[in-house]
């Protein structure tokens, strides 16, 4: 038996890993394609989840708020806290969604999971900051156990339930979305 050169074991390797590079260009779709897809296939996304937990909280202007008292409106609650980036870079779109469709019966709810000492007092200081202009609850353990009666535990933020009018989640998303993405699916549950 004849033994192969190192230049020619080299050069095998070489034109399989080519070859490998050109098939997966080849059949991959780039990025836009995909981003494309994603955002077209997201008003498609709402189903039936499950039923809203119920629940009750008091927002930081004392104010109860439960989901007895949001029946027949799009509730949006979103699991969030002031030291998680993608929560902060959802806020604003948030807040553009609510000054657009609170007339249309659209609330969203942003509970905060901020622990320690003068917890309350960022989250105010955040909201002022940010000009909030939806309804924040602190969260507590129950109702972090009511929403994962739905979706399983919540192991990350921002986690977010989209519930429409007649109480049903019908989308659950882990992380950060898109705000034109989100609405799109905000506006499916509106109508």
């Amino acid at each position: 038996m004849e033994k192969k050169s190192p230049w020619f074991r080299f050069r095998v390797v070489a034109y399989v890993v080519i070859a490998a590079i050109f098939a997966f260009l080849a059949y991959s779709p780039n990025k836009s394609e995909a981003e494309e897809a994603a955002s077209a296939s997201s008003a498609a996304q709402l189903s039936f989840l499950g039923t809203a937990p119920e629940w009750e909280l008091v927002d930081l202007e004392g104010a109860p708020i439960s989901a007895a008292s949001l029946k027949g409106k799009v509730v949006v609650v979103d699991f969030w806290a002031t030291w998680c980036p993608p929560c902060v870079k959802e806020i604003p779109g948030y807040v553009s969604l609510q000054q657009q469709y609170g007339s249309d019966d659209l609330v969203i709810v942003g509970v905060s999971l901020d622990r320690g000492k003068d917890s309350e007092a960022k989250v105010r200081t955040f909201a002022a900051k940010h000009q909030i202009n939806y309804p924040l609850v602190m969260g507590d353990g129950d109702i972090v156990d009511a929403f994962a009666s739905v979706a399983g535990p919540i192991q990350a933020i921002p986690t977010t339930f989209l519930i429409d009018r007649e109480g049903n989640v019908v989308h659950h998303k882990v992380g950060s979305m898109e705000t034109a993405d989100y609405e799109q699916l905000i506006r499916a549950a509106l109508n």
